[in-house]
């Protein structure tokens, strides 16, 4: 045994954020996602998608509908990423947009989430 130098075996999750700093950091980007430019309002909704918090589907639902594509793709995205079947009938909607990238994107969520659901109901 090494003494003085030894260094206890690090966490599984160490590097996962609190849940203090977690939550910070969801307030900030659902702040980014409701206000400023267009870049900054996705990369808010990819962010929230990395956090995979639930708390943050209707604030990305409502971003289905922001009116910059790119945003409306990143929250299709961040759904997708969170992994909650409630957003199914709002991907729906994006079915019909005017952007190729945002249909697939929503097409592809929509499969994913049925999917996920499936396999836990």
């Amino acid at each position: 045994m090494m003494e003085g130098n030894y260094m206890p075996p690090k966490e599984k999750n160490a590097n996962r954020p609190d849940d203090d700093k977690k939550d910070a950091l969801r307030r900030h980007y659902l702040k980014m996602l409701e206000g400023g430019d267009e870049a900054g309002r996705w990369k808010a909704a990819e962010a929230l998608g990395r956090l995979g918090d639930t708390d943050s589907v209707d604030a990305l639902v409502k971003a289905l509908s922001d009116r910059d594509w790119r945003v409306r793709q990143k929250a299709a995205w961040a759904l997708k990423a969170i992994g909650d079947p409630r957003a199914i009938p709002h991907l729906r909607r994006l079915l019909n947009d005017s952007y190729e990238g945002v249909r697939d994107m929503a097409e592809e969520a929509i499969r994913e989430l049925k999917m996920a659901a499936s396999e836990f109901g």
